[in-house]
């Protein structure tokens, strides 16, 4: 099964509400999306979003990685080689992780057709079946309430709060979505690098003292700020998952050195794609630190292949997957089942969709 050709096209789905976090604002997902053909007839197939306020990556820019960088590496290898096909792309050019994210997904697609199997019982079929939360976009206390509780009336159990807007009013925010949702869902606080450290510490701790029983708060501060994630980490009780402040497995290292944080999230967009995402879950394990699997702005076909890694793999032990649920309507057929807060996996083979050879 050698690879022949490597196609670059794009997706795109409308949002149901307009996706706001302290970084961007996002009406309708446009993304990239790579078909790789091999001389058997079979197709893989993987997705890259650019988020240019995160990875630094544009459509135009991973378009150009695919296309003149990566594929001229991989064309005539072998699918059976993939980890030694992985690590000359990975070879090949710095950072640009959404770019080889979609590559790297297609590739175990291809490899899991190979084998005739769905891809997450290779990589360690540790479940079949994940629960995922959805998020609210940062809006006044209004809104947020009605989108708590219309998400509640879909049935999500689990609900990922974007705050880091305004320091002075996330709290009122929170606690407005605690009191309309009752004690039984699960809230998780995105503050998206919103914050300086001494004011997570007092945002943390106000909703310690108010009893908002939140689970935990995600990326508090800046990125590059790992003393002010550890100070945050180490003056409040609520868990503390490191989001952008980590890509690599070198990073997951270094941060969990240094105490930073309680949690990590992987995405396939920054580390990129399963190959890394991987090592660097491994690491985690290995330290004791339980790990979510998220996702950018992205349709069915990535986080399809962020729910086969995480029903791998028990140390992912949260899942913010929910790019199919804020789109309109689910523009790719196959691949895992989304029903709500539940995502079930199937048994066909690869990531699980049916793209024909053209």
């Amino acid at each position: 099964m050698k690879i022949t050709k490597v196609k670059v096209g794009f997706v795109e789905a409308p949002l149901i509400t307009p996706f706001k976090t302290a970084l961007r604002t996002v009406h309708t997902i446009k993304n990239v999306a790579v078909n790789i053909y091999t001389d058997d007839g079979q197709v893989g197939v993987g997705e890259a979003a650019p988020t240019a306020v995160i990875t630094g990556e544009t459509i135009a820019s991973i378009t150009h990685a695919i296309e003149h960088v990566i594929a001229p590496v991989i064309i005539g290898m072998d699918i059976k080689e993939i980890s030694l096909i992985l690590d000359r792309m990975e070879q090949s050019l710095y950072k640009n992780t959404s770019a080889k994210a979609a590559v790297d997904m297609a590739l175990y697609d291809l490899w899991a057709k190979k084998q005739r199997a769905p891809l997450y019982q290779l990589l360690g079929g540790y479940r079949h079946q994940l629960t995922t939360d959805i998020t609210i976009s940062v809006n006044d206390s209004e809104e947020m309430v009605r989108d708590s509780l219309h998400a509640v009336q879909r049935g999500f159990s689990i609900l990922k709060v974007k705050v880091g807007k305004d320091a002075r009013t996330d709290v009122d925010r929170v606690v407005a979505i605690r009191n309309a949702v009752g004690p039984n869902v699960v809230l998780r606080v995105d503050a998206n690098q919103g914050w300086t450290p001494k004011e997570a510490v007092r945002i943390i701790g106000q909703l310690e003292d108010k009893g908002v029983n939140i689970e935990l708060v995600e990326q508090p501060v800046h990125y590059s700020d790992l003393s002010g994630m550890h100070y945050v980490t180490n003056h409040t009780q609520t868990s503390i998952l490191a989001d952008e402040s980590v890509f690599s497995p070198k990073e997951a290292l270094t941060l969990i050195h240094m105490g930073a944080a309680d949690l990590i999230n992987i995405k396939l967009m920054k580390t990129g794609g399963i190959f890394q995402a991987q090592k660097l879950c491994n690491i985690a394990e290995a330290s004791g630190i339980e790990c979510m699997i998220g996702c950018m702005l992205e349709t069915k076909i990535s986080v399809s292949a962020a729910a086969h890694f995480a029903a791998a793999n028990k140390n992912i032990t949260m899942v913010d997957l929910d790019g199919p649920s804020l789109c309109v309507e689910d523009p790719i057929d196959g691949g895992p089942i989304f029903e709500g807060e539940k995502i079930q996996m199937t048994d066909e083979p690869g990531l699980g969709f049916l793209i024909e050879n053209s």
